[in-house]
């Protein structure tokens, strides 16, 4: 039965979450049951397409990420695809109405990591985080509202702040494999190798605007997605906060992490925020 299959595509982008971020992963066992499974496939759609780009170096990487593109494509017009990561991700773009543009947005900045190395504008250094993140912030937003215009397009800005966001913590914490592993530099104007007090200053306030903005928007999300998301947030402000303790010179020889325990304790006091009528 098709039916069945389906089930064990959405398992298989559950255990690709489970095993790429644990922190993703109990921040979506936080949303409820009703569409943690759709956003386990969007996860793991882009995650697939991320680790053409980031890690498959001893392969022709265009080519799989464009077998990757063509796939998914012939999943959706088909219905079906024997890539179980493929066929929930279709499924739940049909299902919420996900356009078109926001996945290719996505690939675009895929694409981009395969043979760009320096963001040299604000303009592309943007254009890079609208693809990479928003969309996919934008893609979770179009399940939460399950297919209320009026709140998807109320929620958009935020949701897209939250994703440019998450986004730029990654960079600041991932400078080290970025720039020494993969050759990349996304900040526009800094120089990595002497990042000095002042831009990193710069950057810590400019993420620290996007949570401001993104908060707005989570205070108003469906409670079936309140919580998680407001899960993830709270992870992402540690993880900024310690950057933001963590000398300039340090950054790019450490990757900056919380701590098991730490995130049991956010969720602890996530939960009584949430709990309490807080958010």
């Amino acid at each position: 039965m098709k039916q069945l299959y389906d089930q064990v595509s959405y398992t298989c982008s559950k255990n690709v979450t489970k095993k790429y971020s644990t922190s993703f992963s109990l921040a979506v066992h936080m949303l409820s049951p009703k569409i943690r499974e759709s956003i386990y496939s969007i996860y793991a759609f882009v995650r697939f397409a991320d680790e053409i780009v980031d890690s498959f170096h001893d392969y022709e990487k265009e080519a799989l990420l464009n077998e990757f593109e063509r796939d998914y494509y012939k999943a959706y017009n088909q219905n079906i695809s024997l890539n179980p990561i493929l066929n929930c991700f279709q499924l739940t773009v049909k299902k919420y109405n996900i356009g078109d543009d926001l996945i290719q947005s996505f690939l675009k900045s895929m694409r981009a990591d395969l043979k760009k190395e320096t963001y040299e504008t604000v303009e592309e250094y943007n254009d890079y985080i609208y693809g990479s993140a928003d969309v996919v912030g934008l893609m979770c937003l179009k399940v939460f509202v399950n297919g209320n215009d009026e709140k998807y397009e109320a929620l958009k800005y935020s949701a897209m702040k939250l994703g440019s966001a998450f986004q730029k913590v990654n960079f600041l914490r991932d400078l080290k494999d970025d720039y020494e592993l993969l050759h990349r530099s996304y900040f526009p104007g800094v120089n990595l190798k002497e990042l000095s007090v002042t831009e990193k200053a710069d950057i810590i306030a400019d993420i620290e605007q996007d949570f401001k903005e993104a908060f707005v928007g989570i205070k108003k999300l469906p409670l079936e997605a309140k919580f998680g998301v407001y899960t993830a947030y709270v992870y992402y402000k540690r993880l900024l906060t310690k950057l933001k303790g963590t000398p300039s010179r340090d950054i790019l020889n450490t990757r900056i992490r919380v701590s098991n325990p730490m995130k049991i304790s956010l969720l602890a006091r996530s939960f009584v925020v949430y709990k309490l009528n807080l958010l």
